[in-house]
């Protein structure tokens, strides 16, 4: 038995879900997410609550249970609240400036890097060592943040680099004569 896949998932007022087939989608104030759900689980929508059911108990079935539960819940949570990243930058002379549709980044190239941001999500610069990565669909915020990261992930000698906000970079200790 799936403990996750047991609960149901609430529908907060102002959302809506429609389900077609093994599909469900989720309208709310921040915009529509839908998922398509395997064959081996069931979608059901009951009193202001979605649910899904296992088709059988095989192992896969069982997997897919839990999983497909998870799914639903981030849309809906999505279309609520949405989900955000947020990303420090370390380094003297490192920042972040957003400029229309590109975020310049100054990471201590002989070039700044321009990353065009994305139509899903929203990126915002409160400081110029802070970067906000924010929309509905979480995977993309996480892959938008990574792939952010990634132009300069932190370095354990000096700490260097971008990083998430609140991740601890084990340091290393330097040479020694």
């Amino acid at each position: 038995m799936s403990r996750i896949g047991k609960k149901p998932v609430e529908l907060p007022s102002g959302v809506t879900a429609t389900i077609s087939g093994q599909s469900i989608e989720v309208k709310g104030p921040k915009g529509v997410r839908s998922f398509q759900a395997t064959d081996d689980v069931d979608l059901v929508l009951e009193e202001g609550a979605g649910s899904v059911k296992p088709r059988g108990l095989s192992k896969r079935a069982r997997q897919q249970w839990g999983m497909s539960r998870s799914q639903v819940a981030n849309c809906v949570q999505g279309v609520t609240e949405g989900f955000k990243k947020e990303l420090e930058i370390q380094g003297v002379g490192y920042r972040a400036a957003v400029q229309g549709t590109v975020l310049k980044l100054s990471l201590g190239y002989s070039h700044d890097v321009d990353f065009a941001i994305p139509d899903d999500v929203k990126i915002t610069a409160p400081k110029p060592t802070e970067i906000v990565v924010e929309g509905i669909d979480q995977q993309i915020v996480g892959q938008v943040a990574a792939k952010i990261r990634e132009w300069r992930s932190p370095e354990p000698y000096k700490g260097k680099g971008i990083r998430y906000k609140g991740e601890f970079i084990f340091r290393k200790e330097g040479k020694k004569k």
